[in-house]
């Protein structure tokens, strides 16, 4: 007598939590792939970048939120109406808290509104174990519990991850298909993320524009890619790609922070990028950054619409 098959499930699931919490990096792990941008500043996605796991059994699509905050400007708002809107379309929710840090107003704040949904199942997850020795993080899969208690979430289970190791990240993709509805998958074999490749082009130069730059400017810029075209007259085996890219910045002043002295900084950000933009498209790329001042871009309603928001 043959055994029946296991149902195939496919389904949503996001990972909320406050900026910085590791969600971009954990779902970078779980498709084993870069499909979000990770930095260690806080509040850099701004888009619901989703990652694709497949499995035998399953198909597991991520939506990677922005970080939930107090808004202070009108992006800040925005971010978090995308945040709620998505909260309530998903099979799943992973509610990510760093081991290495103690819970605070931020998460009490998300773990109120996450109280209020009331019908999705929701997964603790404690990231960055791998910064935290045992018995802290015994420490922390306590004060979680406590707080579910607290906030009247009743989780349907706490996991340990460490998305830097790997550790535990399989197991999480385990107990977050189980909570997704039977059905086929939503998407093809091999795709990894519905992101439009201009969009994750824009993300991977922001990224490299972010790093190491001083902290007053990791809101301020945006990039947006204003045109991809394949160059004229090559060869069919020596394909190049144009890429023309501005990195919107919201006061003149920034502009020598994002450029550099000689446009050294600048250049490194093309290098660094190019790299990954020819990873991801698999074809040689000729990348062209300028940079523009937006004056104070975050509060202006019609150029928040013009750079995507």
């Amino acid at each position: 007598m043959s055994t029946p098959q296991p149902e195939h499930r496919s389904g949503f699931a996001c990972f909320v939590g406050r900026p910085n919490a590791g969600k971009s990096t954990l779902t970078n792990a779980l498709v084993g792939t870069k499909v979000a941008i990770t930095s260690n500043r806080p509040q850099t996605t701004r888009h619901t970048v989703r990652g694709i796991v497949h499995r035998p059994d399953a198909q597991l699509v991520l939506v990677d939120t922005p970080g939930l905050h107090k808004p202070r400007t009108l992006l800040g708002q925005r971010l978090n109406d995308v945040v709620r809107t998505t909260w309530a379309e998903v099979d799943a929710i992973g509610f990510c808290l760093p081991a290495n840090e103690k819970i605070g107003p931020g998460d009490r704040f998300i773990a109120k509104e996450l109280a209020q949904i009331r019908k999705t199942p929701k997964v603790a997850i404690v990231t960055k174990t791998d910064l935290t020795p045992g018995d802290a993080l015994a420490e922390q899969l306590i004060a979680v519990d406590q707080l579910g208690r607290e906030s009247g979430i009743e989780w349907a289970e706490i996991v340990p991850v460490s998305a830097v190791s790997g550790r535990q990240v399989d197991l999480l993709a385990d107990l977050l298909v189980p909570l997704l509805p039977e059905g086929p998958p939503l998407y093809p074999e091999g795709d990894l993320t519905d992101e439009p490749e201009q969009v994750m082009i824009a993300e991977l130069i922001r990224e490299a524009a972010l790093e190491g730059v001083r902290d007053e400017l990791p809101h301020s810029i945006a990039v947006v890619v204003e045109e991809m075209l394949p160059r004229e007259d090559r060869p069919a085996d020596r394909p190049l790609l144009d890429i023309h890219a501005y990195l919107y910045i919201e006061r003149s002043s920034q502009k020598g922070i994002v450029i550099g002295p000689k446009g050294q900084r600048l250049k490194d950000v093309g290098t660094k990028s190019r790299r990954q933009i020819e990873a991801l498209l698999g074809t040689p790329v000729f990348l062209d950054l300028h940079v523009k001042v937006a004056k104070d871009w975050q509060r202006d309603p019609k150029q928040l619409r013009r750079l995507g928001f």
